[in-house]
């Protein structure tokens, strides 16, 4: 099977800076160091000529033109076309501190709350604006037909994986998930053929994640990616790979932006799901959802 992600031409759909910072990881040193410039203000970058943001970042004119080439762009004079234009349209928070998502040093809470709010709005937004809408067609497709769904995370991804299994439970596809990586590859082994695995992990690199797609997509079934990073290794796995944009700073890593955006993609695939056969999915969460209302309180309280 052929992977369905769009990596050279992503920024397209989803904004430059979303783009740059999911390709971050898989750059150079040194073109990291140009790309975080750039996604710090991409306002300054574009004012800058390709000699000054080379001395800011502190490498040479061909590492920059290398970056370019990297996240797609011709050259540099299309490069700062491009995040003139980002910046021209990118909305500021309402407090100027805050800035990148992260919490600096003597933040009172009111900026730490301002923050976070922001980042998790804005981590939702960009992951809906740059999702593609066609790979999610073909992930749905893919989970309406099977005769079984395994999803697999671990960590704060476990967390969206064991979402997204009771999801499905709930309109009927048989969905599992398994949180101990020893389980979760004895039951991609007994995956086959018209059967679906789907691996969620922010990086991209956690390796509980990779084997079990990969044992999976070993035995027949379509894998299928969730993640930050398009050019992470568990995208090497995958037939289908679905990205978020969420930046995870300082003292956020792991951080609920990151679950929020996956959460996000979770939906958007869960709602795809129950569309193809509404009637069935509406009577399913009718009949769960009668099975747990004698749990509930009864009655208001004074």
């Amino acid at each position: 099977m052929v992977k369905t992600a769009k990596v050279s031409a992503s920024h397209e759909t989803g904004g430059l800076i979303v783009h740059i910072s999911g390709l971050l990881p898989s750059l150079s040193p040194a073109e990291q160091r140009v790309a975080r410039l750039v996604v710090a203000d991409p306002a300054d970058a574009a004012r800058r000529t390709i000699t000054d943001l080379a001395t800011a970042a502190e490498t040479s004119e061909a590492t920059v033109i290398r970056f370019c080439r990297s996240v797609g762009m011709d050259g540099y004079p299309q490069l700062r076309i491009r995040l003139a234009a980002e910046a021209a349209r990118r909305v500021e928070p309402p407090d100027a501190r805050v800035v990148g998502g992260d919490i600096p040093p003597g933040a009172d809470l009111a900026q730490i709350i301002a923050t976070i709010a922001f980042s998790d709005a804005r981590a939702v937004e960009e992951t809906a604006e740059q999702l593609d809408a066609a790979v999610c067609e073909q992930v749905v497709e893919a989970i309406s037909g099977a005769g079984r769904i395994d999803i697999y995370g671990a960590g704060a991804s476990g967390f969206v994986a064991s979402d997204f299994q009771q999801k499905l439970h709930r309109i009927g596809r048989t969905a599992f998930y398994f949180p101990d990586v020893h389980t979760a590859l004895t039951s991609a082994a007994l995956l086959g053929k018209g059967d679906v695995a789907m691996g969620i992990s922010h990086t991209g690199t956690t390796l509980d994640a990779v084997e079990v797609l990969e044992q999976a997509r070993a035995r027949g079934a379509t894998t299928v990616a969730l993640t930050n990073f398009p050019r992470s290794p568990i995208t090497d796995v995958a037939d289908h790979v679905l990205t978020t944009a969420a930046r995870e700073t300082t003292y956020r890593s792991g951080a609920m932006a990151s679950r929020l955006a996956q959460l996000t993609v979770v939906d958007c695939l869960f709602v795809g799901v129950a569309a193809r056969n509404r009637a069935r999915a509406k009577k399913a969460l009718e009949v769960t959802a009668e099975a747990v209302q004698p749990h509930r309180v009864k009655g208001r309280r004074a």
